[in-house]
């Protein structure tokens, strides 16, 4: 008998091709599920891009959130249970390092988790001077897990002068958490929704220089504060590199997010009152705005729909009544029933939204990339084994027609019971 090793191509087939729903079966059977390199057939050494903490070509850290790479299950997450990951517990931290999330809808952002993950790394990097993570929430919030975000310590700030925008009673709580603490760090998203803002308000009344636009931070024994961050200069088109300072805005993607570990998030209360700031801006509430108008780089509720819409008028009602903004792939729009500007994906626009339900999308590679930092993603399909509804996280198999006409009725009574208990 030859003693020749026999090979399965079917099961490298599998190994190679990360969306088969025994993908990382077929890997751990073949010994490469703690690796990210093998040998290939030719005898070159072949790498997952996909794993956790690939090193891309420029030496750059790779964060793959499409949800395929935390186990099997056909691409969806499996999170390890809270209970069964390590308390780590800090009674006497020898520094803080202070991070002020957006919260955006009353929960953390994936950009909110990637600034507390490089707040741990600031915390944690000596252990001689072991430091905590204080984050500082204003206003009300629907997080429950924000200890196994990596938060040592929460100061949770809910009172009517710091509601809605009202961004100089913010600063007054932030001077005064300063004064009863004084963090090392101050950490707060560079972003639109508030913390870019508050964030250069705090430097200016504390007369610090911040650094702004941070995507990556290292550490550096030469650097005066141990650290040196590279930010975005000149319109995005060059990289600044410079000691990290007190006050930081950091980009999305800047660290990755805590995951193997739960903290105590124990509370803290301020030793002292609130300021009584007397506010120059009145906040007149939120103003309704045309979820058609909202552009997809920046919508929260994401209803798109592929070459499974048949009927195009109950799609678009839908996405009406639902308050969603109008996504398509790539097929529908090059069939002319949706703009080019609607088009989702890697050839499209990426979109970050919190919901995304997808409506007769089969699920092309360049689809998939481009909803990749999408919180929660919902499939609407009549194919149970295509890639989209192996990559969502819920999935409705079914005709779309049928399922937007009961989803629409739903909730239409849903908001007339509201009105009639009202």
């Amino acid at each position: 008998m030859s003693q020749l090793p026999r090979r399965d191509p079917r099961q490298e087939w599998i190994a190679r091709n990360r969306l088969h729903p025994r993908h990382e079966e077929v890997l751990a059977a073949l010994g490469q599920g703690a690796t990210s390199e093998w040998p290939g057939p030719n005898g070159l050494v072949r790498k997952n891009p996909h794993r956790v903490g690939f090193i891309g070509p420029n030496g750059i850290k790779r964060i793959d959130r499409s949800g395929t790479q935390q186990g099997a299950g056909g691409g969806k997450a499996s999170a390890p249970v809270a209970e069964h990951k390590p308390l780590t517990e800090i009674a006497e931290p020898a520094f803080l390092v202070a991070v002020v999330p957006d919260m955006a809808g009353g929960r953390l952002s994936g950009h909110d988790k990637d600034l507390l993950g490089l707040a741990r790394r600031l915390a944690d990097a000596d252990p001689a001077a072991q430091g905590a993570v204080l984050a500082v929430v204003f206003g009300s919030h629907k997080e429950t897990n924000l200890g196994e975000a990596g938060v040592d310590r929460l100061l949770h700030l809910d009172s009517p002068e710091i509601a809605g925008y009202a961004p100089e009673a913010r600063l007054g709580a932030l001077i005064t958490v300063e004064q009863a603490w004084t963090p090392r760090h101050w950490l707060l998203p560079d972003s639109k929704l508030g913390g870019g803002e508050l964030g250069r308000r705090l430097a200016a009344r504390l007369g610090e220089r911040p650094a702004t636009g941070i995507w990556q931070v290292e550490a550096d024994a030469e650097s005066a504060t141990g650290w040196q961050c590279t930010a975005r200069g000149a319109a995005g088109s060059l990289d600044i590199r410079r000691p990290l300072p007190r006050i930081a805005l950091a980009l999305a993607e800047c660290a990755e997010p805590v995951s193997e570990t739960r903290h105590a998030a124990a509370e803290l209360v301020l030793p002292q009152p609130l300021p009584s700031t007397l506010s120059r801006i009145q906040d007149l509430g939120q103003v309704s705005v045309d979820p058609a108008s909202v552009a997809l780089s920046e919508a929260e509720f994401i209803l798109a729909a592929g070459n499974g819409v048949r009927d195009w008028d109950a799609y678009h009602r839908a996405a009406s009544v639902l308050g969603a903004t109008e996504g398509a792939s790539r097929v529908a729009v090059d069939e002319g029933y949706m703009p080019r500007d609607r088009q989702v994906g890697a050839t499209g626009t990426w979109v970050t939204a919190r919901v995304y339900i997808a409506v007769g999308i089969s699920g092309a590679i360049q689809h998939l990339q481009g909803i990749q930092p999408c919180e929660k993603v919902i499939a609407i399909n009549m194919d149970p084994s295509c890639d989209m509804i192996k990559r969502a996280d819920l999935a409705v198999i079914g005709d779309s027609t049928q399922i937007l006409e009961a989803l629409v009725t739903l909730v239409s009574q849903a908001r007339e019971e509201k009105r009639d208990a009202a």
